[in-house]
């Protein structure tokens, strides 16, 4: 099968429209059957939920609005995660390119492990075993089969997925700073500690940046996947569509639907 990449890297932006341009991305992999690995940032730092999370009963809304701590509910599945100090990225691709659930959870971390070993750190994937429920507490508590880990302990990359008719999307954070806590501080009740482990704990300073880490993840996904080292840049079609998209994540009655 005939790919075609293309590699974008994003300034930093809004919740609303790192969801809205990562969804139209899905729709553009299915109706074009185009590839994209997205390398981006958030701002301001958000609290993202799973799309089935029941937000509403394991977290504090008041408690969050108190600390201005911004939320969007993403369009993949998964618990909450903290976006701060991380490499964001999202893949986008027809199912045929990497096959199963399984098989695109495993090629997609296999090549991020890689790009961190590559920078120096030591990570590896984690055993398999079931992802836990949507009602456990923050993503970086506990890793699913195939993450990216720490050597040490600790996971260090977090993903979520969808798949929409011939077509997936999935997204993650690579921690470049754990500070995953800041998930169970607002959680209600009990909440497992969060077991994460930041790429600045595993390499020397100047590799621990977000250019840096992006870099190694671009040059990674080339040699692997043929991804082009040029950025390309949305078309205005891609945008409008992110535009139109972006009112629903902006909308805080559908972050806090459940």
């Amino acid at each position: 099968m005939i790919l075609r990449w293309q590699l974008l890297r994003d300034a930093p932006a809004t919740p609303a429209w790192n969801m809205a341009l990562d969804e139209a991305l899905l729709e553009s992999a299915e109706a074009e059957g185009r590839c994209t690995l997205r390398l981006y940032a958030w701002d301001p730092p958000t609290i993202s939920f799973g799309r089935h999370e029941p937000a509403l009963r394991r977290y504090d809304r008041a408690a969050i609005a108190a600390r201005g701590l911004a939320t969007v509910r993403r369009p993949t599945g998964g618990r909450a995660v903290w976006h701060h100090r991380e490499v964001t990225y999202s893949v986008t691709a027809p199912t045929a390119a990497f096959g199963s659930l399984r098989a695109s959870y495993h090629a997609i971390h296999a090549m991020l492990a890689a790009a961190l070993q590559r920078l120096g750190a030591g990570v590896m994937l984690a055993a398999d075993r079931p992802a836990a429920g949507v009602g456990a507490g923050a993503c970086f508590a506990s890793a699913a089969g195939g993450e990216v880990m720490a050597m040490g302990g600790g996971k260090v990359v977090g993903s979520a997925q969808v798949r929409a008719g011939g077509a997936f999307l999935q997204h993650g954070s690579i921690l470049l700073v754990a500070e995953q806590d800041v998930v169970a501080g607002v959680t209600l009740g009990d909440a497992d500690p969060p077991s994460a482990t930041g790429i600045a704990e595993l390499v020397e300073a100047r590799l621990a940046s977000w250019d840096a880490v992006a870099d190694a993840v671009a040059a990674e996904a080339g040699r692997r996947w043929q991804v082009p080292a040029a950025l390309a840049a949305p078309g205005q079609p891609l945008r409008e569509r992110a535009v139109a998209l972006a009112g629903r994540y902006a909308d805080e009655e559908w972050t806090w639907r459940r």
